[in-house]
């Protein structure tokens, strides 16, 4: 009973911001960590958020909470912290679940191939701010 309190404590004391998609690949290497990365990189890419500052009035990028989920094949693999290191600021967590895509590529062996797939990951980066 306690679990449940403290997480609807939790989202009742905070909004959500913004919500930032993307998709990555890796096309030749085969690393999941590598296409969640660029989906993630790809979510963020072309933001500004003032709104942090100029809405919410947060002092400091990293009063932000930020959220990551990521679907991609082999999400086993996904080293997360490699992942979420591509976020330059907030307080964040990440949920990798099975999804994306794997698409027929072709292996180069100085690319260091290991097959020729190819491993297209998805990504939703939601920004909450505290209330």
């Amino acid at each position: 009973m306690m679990k449940k309190l403290w997480l609807i404590w939790v989202f009742m004391t905070r909004k959500r911001l913004i919500i930032e998609m993307g998709m990555g690949v890796d096309q030749h290497g085969q690393e999941p960590t590598v296409a969640a990365a660029r989906a993630v990189r790809n979510a963020i890419a072309h933001n500004a958020l003032p709104g942090v500052w100029e809405v919410a009035g947060l002092s400091h990028p990293n009063e932000m909470i930020v959220e990551v989920q990521v679907a991609v094949p082999y999400p086993e693999q996904v080293r997360v912290e490699e992942v979420l290191a591509v976020l330059p600021f907030g307080q964040k967590s990440i949920s990798v679940e099975d999804g994306g895509m794997v698409m027929q590529g072709r292996a180069i062996p100085e690319l260091e191939d290991k097959n020729d797939e190819m491993l297209i990951a998805v990504a939703a980066v939601t920004v909450f701010v505290p209330q």
